[in-house]
């Protein structure tokens, strides 16, 4: 609506201003004359009042019902009383019209409303986003043993259901026949699959992985843990508090400002010259005067430069009160898996036994594991490839359900699993790996064993969610401005732990369930810290939605995507640090450019009032006007210095 009354009130106050006496004057030129042409003026600023100024006037009205004048209540004010000091001067000799201070009032108070309103964004498509985790069919299993594709609102408590290979749950429900493993990540935040059995829980919108279950349902629709985790999204959205507008604030003093002068400037003048048209055009000054040119566009100015500066360093602002909120942090809490960590299984240690080589270990081992499509196997073949060592040749490969693989490898039989893999086996682990294990165990740590001719653990690898680097920078820095870090985990104690300890995390909560991160945010909050959190999971919605800002990594699910203030695009971590540096350099611009818009003002209003009376000095309205612009040309310049702010 601002952007298309911005247009066409522009358009149409291009006549005025061309057909103005005073700007014709000021510019020495004459606009062509025809019968009729002295109308131009005034026909097209009552269009330009009408179209562009009412809406000004139909939101003043429920700050006028709250007794809280603001923003919209000071742009009434000057818009009306120069509209009615212009139509009357048409009429009153002696007096000057001037519908040009009006239209141009009325343009820039719409361009400055379209630039705000562009900049914010609600984050109402989370909800969306986690609607789409559930299947819209599933397969249901008949009494015949047969299957038949059913809508998932048809299911009922009892319904059997075959979930495939890559299919997600559709339902929460208990596992009857088969087993597989589960990714769980996007509601738990557990970043390694959960294996499934008979008698195992599933929960509606996880995947499933490697084989196929049959699962009996017992919870459909508003009952599934999904449709939880929207209700906790949707009641920390509504539950967000409303920030007023610092220039909210300053329009409010300049209001009751704006009508004391005005009042005082009527009585000092009556009393001095009498009542006559001299007091009115001194009154008219004030009010004019008091319009908000620059404070209109002190913030939105400051929000858009901050968002265009915010998305070249990687930065997605949706809302603009949290990037505000944003240099008051006192607190950034942190899911761990994708976040601090890549959520990913990566190889963070090796031991061999006597006789055999790291490089000899991994070629075998990424051989073994070339096809599979496990996590596991992934993390020993990426392993493999940073080390530049080349996979080994294998035949008769196979899966070990539940304990690892097997192939053939030159000639000789290897097995590569975990513990239990050892166990079935019924072999011991050289010392030196057997100690290795231990280490890696009491830091939460995956091992697998690559085992030669089932009698001979060979070597040993330890697998963990890898940390990156970017996290620990990122944390030097935020302690380095005295912000505490947190960190939130579905892991276990011991992988939280370990993370913590290594990165110097100040606190952190482990095995915490979406809900119960929803209200780790909310138990800080009500120990009156200001907390950011960052996460990437449809299980950090509902906590990044609470949170005071909500920071999404760009390459996590939609729906965190959606339910977060600000998107950093590039997955880093460090970009938090920047963020805040940005809010504050972004915060002290508003304040400058508030002192500008308002300093000007308490600067003009005396004169406007003529204080300056005695010694020859006195505004007319047209003069006043000019004089106030220049205050917008002042806070466009110092708004646009935010470009070159140093976010290192």
């Amino acid at each position: 609506m601002f952007r298309r009354r911005f247009f066409v009130s522009t358009a149409l106050s291009i006549p005025v201003l061309l057909y103005s006496p005073f700007i014709q004057g000021a510019l020495g030129f004459s606009a062509p004359a025809f019968p009729g042409s002295s109308w131009i003026t005034p026909v097209f600023a009552v269009v330009v009042f009408a179209y562009g100024g009412v809406p000004f006037l139909k939101m003043a009205v429920p700050e006028l019902k709250d007794r809280s004048p603001g923003m919209m209540t000071l742009i009434s004010m000057a818009i009306v009383v120069a509209f009615l000091y212009s139509v009357a001067s048409l009429f009153i000799p002696g007096t000057t019209p001037f519908f040009w201070e009006l239209v141009t009032l009325i343009d820039i108070m719409l361009l400055g409303h379209w630039i705000e309103m562009r900049s914010v964004r609600a984050a109402s498509g989370a909800l969306d986003e986690l609607a789409k985790l559930m299947p819209d069919t599933a397969e249901r299993v008949t009494e015949s043993g047969e299957t038949e594709g059913v809508p998932v609102s048809e299911l009922q408590d009892g319904d059997v259901l075959l979930v495939r290979p890559g299919a997600s749950v559709p339902a929460d429900g208990e596992v009857v026949e088969g087993a597989s493993s589960v990714d769980e990540s996007m509601i738990t935040g557990e970043s390694r699959p959960v294996d499934k059995e008979e008698g195992s829980d599933v929960v509606a919108g996880t995947v499933n992985q490697d084989g196929s279950l049959r699962v009996r349902v017992t919870k459909t629709g508003d009952e599934t843990a999904l449709a939880g985790i929207m209700r906790l999204v949707e009641d920390a959205q509504q539950s967000k508090s409303k920030t007023q507008l610092l220039a909210d604030r300053a329009s409010g003093w300049l209001f009751y400002a704006a009508l004391g002068v005005a009042a005082i400037t009527a009585v000092a003048w009556v009393i001095a010259v009498g009542l006559n048209i001299a007091v009115l055009e001194r009154v008219v000054t004030v009010l004019v005067i008091a319009c908000p040119h620059a404070l209109g566009l002190a913030v939105p100015l400051v929000v858009a430069i901050n968002t265009s500066t915010a998305a070249r360093n990687g930065m997605l602002i949706r809302d603009r009160i949290a990037m505000e909120e944003a240099r008051n942090l006192d607190t950034v809490m942190f899911d761990k898996t994708g976040t601090l960590t890549k959520g990913e299984q990566g190889v963070v240690g090796v031991e061999t036994a006597a006789g055999w080589s790291e490089e000899e270990a991994f070629e075998v081992a990424a051989g073994v594991e070339g096809d599979s499509e496990h996590m596991i196997a992934r993390a020993i073949r990426t392993a493999a490839d940073e080390r530049g060592v080349q996979r080994a040749s294998v035949s008769n490969f196979e899966n070990l359900r539940g304990l690892g693989v097997k192939a053939t490898v030159g000639g000789e039989l290897v097995h590569l699993g975990g513990p239990n893999l050892i166990e079935k086996l019924g072999i011991d682990r050289p010392s030196s790996i057997a100690s290795f294990a231990d280490e890696a165990g009491s830091n939460a740590q995956t091992v697998i064993y690559l085992i030669q001719d089932e009698s001979e653990v060979v070597a040993a690898f330890a697998l963990a969610d890898v940390i990156r680097e970017e996290s620990r920078q990122a944390i030097d820095a935020l302690h380095a401005m005295d912000i505490e870090v947190a960190m939130l985990t579905g892991d276990s104690e011991d992988v939280a732990k370990a993370v913590s300890e290594e990165l110097g995390i100040d606190q952190y909560f482990a095995e915490v369930l979406p809900e119960e991160k929803d209200t780790k945010v909310e138990q800080l909050q009500s120990e009156g810290k200001l907390v950011a959190m960052v996460g990437d999971g449809v299980n950090d919605a509902p906590a990044l939605t609470r949170a005071d800002v909500g920071i999404a990594i760009g390459s996590g699910t939609d729906v965190a995507i959606e339910s977060g203030d600000i998107i950093l695009v590039e997955n880093n971590p460090r970009d938090v640090v920047r963020l805040i540096k940005l809010s504050k350099a972004s915060y002290r611009k508003m304040q400058e450019n508030l002192v500008w818009a308002t300093g000007y003002n308490v600067f003009a209003l005396p004169l406007a009032a003529g204080v300056l009376a005695p010694v020859g000095i006195l505004l007319s309205p047209a003069i006043g006007a000019v004089f106030m612009s220049l205050s917008t040309v002042i806070v466009a310049i110092n708004a646009r210095r935010l470009r070159g702010v140093d976010l290192s």
